[in-house]
């Protein structure tokens, strides 16, 4: 069995925890705001790099906080792997549905365009209306 902390030595652990996961947040909104400005956005690898950078640190935090605070570092293998199942699933859902709508959001701005088409050729006067063989291409 784990050796047990005392008092003072589990709260200092928790304070060492807690500044850890301040001194990350405090670097996420830092290259957030540097990946904000406008600059940023046209140099694209390091957009990139500061949002991947964005991303694993906001994992790491949500490992510590599961590890530490959860108490999974802990328990057996087999109740930790019960935890961590189903949010490992969970993020594949939300991953998913990003994906699919972003299918239907694409077929969505297709119809729009079919109907704005429509719309341009069914007009009683369509004097103006320019139609290249461009807009009858669909999909």
């Amino acid at each position: 069995m784990a050796d047990h902390l005392s008092y003072e030595e589990s709260k200092t652990a928790v304070w060492k925890g807690l500044g850890l996961l301040a001194a990350v947040t405090v670097i996420e909104v830092f290259l957030s705001l540097l990946k904000a400005q406008d600059w940023a956005k046209d140099f694209q690898p390091l957009f990139i790099f500061l949002a991947l950078l964005i991303i694993v640190l906001s994992i790491y935090k949500a490992y510590f906080i599961i590890f530490e605070f959860m108490h999974m570092a802990y328990e057996v293998k087999g109740l930790a792997m019960t935890v961590l199942l189903p949010v490992f699933l969970l993020l594949w859902g939300v991953i998913a549905f990003f994906y699919e709508g972003n299918a239907w959001k694409g077929n969505r701005e297709k119809i729009q365009d079919r109907n704005r088409i429509e719309s341009v050729l069914d007009a009683p006067n369509p004097v103006g209306a320019i139609i290249t063989d461009e807009d009858y291409i669909m999909g």
